[in-house]
């Protein structure tokens, strides 16, 4: 079933768009932020992309990091299997006080899924979410990641939304655990001008989808 927006409306959250930013020092500052939040602080949504980094998911098994070569691995905190970010990827980390905001972990991700759906759909893309599999899909190729952990009742890490990247890297991996798994972007589909573009199409999806006003 599709996220349909909450009938509850919270105020909008915070947008932080914070370009290209290391990995690990986005990760970190995402566990700060988590560990010393209190019930009055607000939501936040933060764009940025990443250098080439392949992260491993708490569940992730080495054997899917086929040849990683000179890119380095990190293995992380967040859901799921082995998955590469770089330049030209749009990263959307959703740092959300899930107990205020009423919403499941299934909604959540539901949510993000149907973002990108939705912003997909404007563009003219077909694109749909599988709940077997994680992620946004076009034609049987995966157009987005979706990955996060929950501390303190509070969310953080988010989606990843392939926008006008170099798609090599997914080779060297089994992206998401899946052998084979074929992966697209944006800019094989419609001309998308840049990251910053997706950021600023995809916010009022993301607000939608996640039950905040606009």
């Amino acid at each position: 079933m599709n996220a349909q927006p909450r009938a509850c409306a919270r105020p909008t959250p915070i947008l932080r768009y914070l370009g290209r930013v290391d990995y690990q020092s986005a990760w970190q500052r995402m566990q700060q932020f988590t560990d010393t939040r209190t019930a009055l602080s607000a939501d936040e949504l933060w764009f940025l992309e990443h250098p080439p980094v392949f992260t491993l998911g708490m569940a992730g098994r080495r054997e899917h990091l086929l040849a990683p070569g000179d890119i380095p691995v990190v293995h992380t905190d967040r859901g799921g299997q082995v998955t590469y970010h770089g330049p030209g990827q749009l990263v959307v980390y959703a740092l959300i006080d899930l107990r205020r905001a009423g919403l499941g972990v299934r909604e959540l991700v539901t949510g993000l899924e149907q973002a990108v759906v939705r912003y997909a759909a404007e563009l003219g893309i077909a694109a749909l979410a599988k709940p077997e599999a994680p992620g946004v899909y076009v034609a049987g190729r995966k157009l987005a990641s979706v990955g996060i952990r929950i501390r303190r009742r509070a969310s953080y890490h988010g989606l990843a939304l392939n926008v006008a990247m170099d798609l090599e890297p997914f080779g060297r991996i089994n992206p998401c655990g899946y052998a084979g798994l074929a992966m697209t972007q944006l800019a094989e589909l419609v001309p998308v001008a840049d990251v910053n573009a997706a950021a600023r199409g995809i916010k009022p999806h993301l607000l939608a989808a996640l039950g905040f006003t606009a």
